[in-house]
């Protein structure tokens, strides 16, 4: 398999990972009606998806350090259109969970597997990291507009299955070319050690702002993905009662806001990475502030201005990783780094679930993330700074 064509598969697995993960977000307000249930009991259907997610996020990164990368993928790609065939045809809630949860596990797979394989010899990287972030963010927008239209002319079912169908054929297509690759020459080499002191140092602090922006950052990213939805069939009830135009609001919002990372990756290849996320999370804390009161139809632009700013960084931590940390530790880091963050989702749907239940609404919760925002902001001061020819610290032994 070429390289560009393997970029090819990550750029779709990207696209793809994100998609299968927001079917629900969307599918569940049809779900709730057609099963009868409150939207905190629908949404807590999906609790053991984002559980299985974060959990299934260190073996998939110790597996793709230890064993292949590529193979990885194929499953990656077969098993999640599986677990969507599986979903589309639950009898109940209980099926659903389960078909659910085996979604989340084979979707665990691809980000520290995946983006690990796009950050490998890459020159470029903020930039390759970036095109790679906006066909996942893609994802995102995509599924919130399909899923909206399947679930209103074909019913919610259909929302699983299309995917389903598209995840399997890319995954058979994948495994056919990968049964004729070489495995890549980084896999299963010995990690370089890290020279001296200095260089150890440089790469905790790396690591300590990567946890916190993992954990704080990713409560806020996932608590607002699966939110927007509902913030906008709520905030925009008087403008729109209709699903696939509140599907069609949250992928424009996501399909705008997903093209942030293009500049951002330009960004990146150039100058010092701390001037970009203070802008990035003060601008984030105040939308979050905003949206707490904002109503009708000012609640589109202040949506996309605030998902516009948790998407732009996202390649922030990946491009951090990747130029910090050895080739052969990167799955790993990169497991331990989407552990925190989805880990928080297995947190964060219990915590809508609970919060919706007992009357406290949108308003309450955005000041919260408006708070971890800030703490996220505060994080990014103990960052390396980048020397003034552009270069950064060595930190691995040649």
């Amino acid at each position: 398999m070429s390289a560009a064509v393997r970029m090819r598969f990550l750029n779709l697995g990207h696209f793809l990972d994100h998609y299968v993960l927001l079917i629900f977000p969307t599918a569940v307000l049809l779900i709730e009606r057609d099963w009868q249930m409150s939207y905190g009991e629908a949404l807590a259907l999906s609790s053991p998806m984002f559980l299985a997610f974060a959990l299934a996020t260190l073996p998939a990164g110790w597996l793709g350090d230890r064993w292949s990368r590529t193979h990885m993928m194929s499953v990656f790609f077969i098993g999640c259109g599986v677990c969507c065939l599986a979903a589309a045809s639950a009898p109940g809630p209980f099926a659903l969970s389960a078909a659910l949860a085996g979604l989340g596990v084979f979707a665990a797979i691809y980000h520290p597997v995946g983006i690990a394989m796009v950050t490998e010899g890459r020159a470029r990287r903020g930039h390759t990291l970036a095109v790679n972030g906006v066909w996942g963010n893609m994802g995102l927008a995509v599924a919130a507009i399909c899923t909206g239209f399947l679930c209103e002319r074909f019913g919610w079912r259909m929302s699983f299955l299309v995917p389903g169908l598209v995840c399997v054929t890319v995954g058979m297509f994948h495994l056919a070319l990968a049964r004729h690759a070489d495995r890549n020459r980084s896999e299963n080499k010995p990690a370089p050690e890290i020279a001296g002191i200095a260089g150890r140092t440089v790469l905790w602090r790396v690591l300590i702002f990567v946890a916190a922006a993992a954990l704080f950052g990713g409560v806020i990213f996932n608590a607002v993905s699966l939110s927007l939805p509902k913030l906008l069939s709520e905030r925009l009830a008087d403008a729109s009662s209709s699903l696939s135009e509140v599907g069609s609001y949250a992928g424009l919002i996501f399909a705008v806001a997903g093209l942030a990372q293009l500049p951002v990756g330009w960004f990146l290849d150039r100058y010092d990475v701390r001037p970009l996320l203070f802008v990035l999370f003060s601008v984030q804390a105040g939308l979050l502030y905003i949206t707490t009161w904002v109503a009708g139809p000012a609640v589109v632009p202040v949506s996309m201005g605030l998902v516009l700013s948790m998407f732009a960084w996202i390649p922030v931590s990946s491009w951090l990783v990747g130029t910090y940390v050895p080739m052969g530790w990167r799955s790993r880091v990169f497991s331990v780094e989407y552990t925190l963050s989805l880990g928080t989702t297995a947190v964060v749907v219990p915590a809508l679930s609970w919060l919706h239940l007992n009357g406290l609404g949108f308003s309450i919760q955005f000041a919260i993330w408006a708070g971890f925002a800030a703490v996220v902001l505060a994080a990014a001061l103990i960052l390396p700074k980048r020397r003034a020819n552009g270069r950064h610290a060595a930190i691995l032994s040649n």
